[in-house]
């Protein structure tokens, strides 16, 4: 049987009694319906996780208590911040969810000249927040224990001009440059624009801040699989792929 992993914010240590906030009580008593005795993985984010068992169950809290907990390092030796602009539908949180499990350690969702997606106020706070949310749970699910961050909403122009690696790279399908896959790096900053691409102005402005054109093959890919395939791609030649 399939042992669940749950996501804590709250402090955790070895063999103690942790009674759990009113939102991941409700998700282990009402959603996955786990009884007193049932056994759960905990984790909150700071590479540990802990073997745990229900000891209470009740209607609105859950207490749980720890096991021995232990340190897996299960992140890839390359950091990896994608940097891509907001799409329509579920397209985001499809990308967001998918480049967790991939091993992404930071993402900056984008505005640029051709996203059509307008976010701001309260909105872009609850679509943040949703964002984060995804990430959390696509690490309950591959077992990641450490959380990558999504980040406030930012323009691509700026983003470009702040962000920090050994290797910056955009995604340009009409470039014919070559990857350079004989240096060895630990980081990486990826840029993909949105769903008619990034213009020529902010392709030239990321090459003035040391990003370098990369084309994935002869087809132009969607914005939600664009992004997919460059981060395999980067965990295949310098990550854990």
């Amino acid at each position: 049987m399939r042992i669940s992993r749950i996501y804590l914010h709250s402090a955790l240590s070895s063999h103690s009694l942790v009674t759990l906030a009113e939102k991941p009580s409700h998700y282990i008593s009402k959603v996955l319906r786990l009884k007193a005795g049932a056994e759960l993985l905990v984790f909150n984010g700071d590479g540990s996780q802990y073997p745990a068992v229900i000891e209470e169950a009740g209607k609105k809290s859950v207490t749980i208590r720890t096991a021995e907990g232990k340190y897996i390092d299960n992140e890839s030796p390359l950091s990896i911040h994608l940097g891509i602009a907001i799409s329509k539908g579920d397209r985001m949180e499809l990308v967001i969810q998918k480049a967790t499990e991939l091993g992404v350690t930071a993402i900056t969702p984008l505005t640029s000249e051709r996203t059509e997606v307008k976010l701001k106020g309260e909105r872009l706070e609850k679509k943040l927040q949703h964002w984060q949310h995804i990430a959390i749970s696509a690490c309950e699910q591959c077992g990641r224990n450490q959380i990558p961050v999504v980040n406030n909403l930012s323009t691509a122009d700026d983003w470009v001009k702040t962000v920090d690696a050994e290797k910056k790279l955009v995604l340009h399908h009409r470039t014919e440059q070559a990857l350079d896959a004989s240096l060895s790096i630990r980081s990486s900053a990826l840029l993909v624009g949105p769903e008619g691409g990034l213009s020529q102005r902010e392709i030239v402005e990321a090459e003035q801040q040391g990003f370098i054109p990369l084309q994935l093959g002869p087809r132009v890919l969607r914005t939600e699989t664009a992004p997919l395939a460059a981060i395999t791609l980067l965990q295949h030649i310098w990550g854990d792929m």
